[in-house]
Parts: C-alpha cells; sequence; structure tokens
C-alpha cells in the first residue's frame, strides 16, 4: 500500500522507518545533526508546497529519503491507519 504525504508524493507505507513533527524534532541537536547530513548527501525531497510540518524517514530498496512534508505526523499517521 502507498501513503500519500501531501505535495503530490506518495511512497510506500512498507519503506516508512519513522515520521517525525518537525517541531519538537528539531529541539535535538542529534535531530538536526542528522537532517543537515541527509541534506548535504542529496537525501532530503522536499514535498511540502509550504513551511514543513514534518519530516518522514524512508528507506527505499536501501536508499534512505527524508521527505519533507506540509501534513502534520499526526495527520500521516491517520492516513497510514486509514489506508489498512
Amino acid at each position: 500500500m502507498y501513503l500519500n504525504i501531501g505535495g503530490g508524493f506518495v511512497v510506500r507505507r512498507a519503506d516508512v522507518v519513522a515520521v517525525f513533527d518537525m517541531d519538537n524534532a528539531t529541539w535535538s541537536r542529534i535531530t538536526r545533526g542528522a537532517l543537515a547530513l541527509a541534506e548535504k548527501r542529496g537525501e532530503v525531497i522536499n514535498a511540502a508546497e509550504d513551511i514543513p510540518r514534518s519530516f518522514i524517514l524512508c528507506e527505499e530498496r536501501g536508499v534512505r529519503r527524508a521527505y519533507l512534508s506540509q501534513l502534520s505526523s499526526a495527520a500521516i499517521a491517520r492516513r497510514s491507519m486509514e489506508s489498512r
């Protein structure tokens, strides 16, 4: 099954590793560093048409990606549960 993360992007639900709220997760120096490193490596995909509210970590066939989404982490979790 697939999960719509907004901005016209969909990911396979099985590829989703974690969903983070941008406001809460970016307080951590470790999370900020991980996102900065992913950005430097070209692993960040901006699926947000506006200011991102969450990010979704995925591993697709051994390739890591971090998708920035304008949807809240709660909305993404709800969509994930609805598509089961």
